[in-house]
């Protein structure tokens, strides 16, 4: 199953392609909101490869997935592969410079079940497709909000 969308941040395309890139930032805001995140990989710097184990809890079950970064393309793409036990998934986030101050963000995921319990789930998420869509572009738009915030302190987030 497939999910798309995408959301304009006012700020230039290498500031939003940094920000999506801190790795350490996005591990503390994971912490923040209760799951546990651990580093598995032993590199220094940023670049495919990097990898964290993420444990959280999500319908009343503690769920663990795997994420790589698996393609980097300063300032224009990141590509993240993440596994768990019943999914697989490719997120991509694509970076496109619509101004000198002004980008765009689109997120692709593509989630593939492992066994015929997700394949069960992602059959009854296809049959709220709509529902579904919408609740993923909203949490996004969120997410990018607030990345636009951070960028431009002086605009409001009202404006979504």
């Amino acid at each position: 199953m497939k999910f798309t969308t995408r959301e304009d941040i006012e700020a230039p395309v290498e500031e939003v392609f940094a920000a999506f890139a801190d790795t350490g930032g996005w591990e503390r805001a994971l912490l923040r909101r209760g799951a546990e995140v651990s580093r598995t990989d032993r590199l220094t710097q940023f670049g495919p490869g990097m990898s964290w184990l993420l444990a959280f809890v999500w319908r009343g079950r503690m769920r663990k997935l795997t994420v790589r970064l698996d393609q980097v393309d300063a300032p224009h793409q990141l590509a993240f592969v993440i596994t768990g036990n019943a999914i697989d998934a490719r997120a991509v986030l694509d970076f496109v410079p619509l101004s000198a101050r002004r980008a765009r963000v689109a997120l692709a995921v593509d989630v593939k079940p492992r066994n015929l319990a997700a394949r069960v789930f992602l059959q009854s998420l296809k049959l709220a497709r709509a529902k579904v869509n919408g609740k993923f572009r909203a949490r996004f738009a969120a997410l990018c909000a607030e990345v636009e915030a951070r960028l431009n302190p002086g605009l409001k987030m009202a404006r979504r």
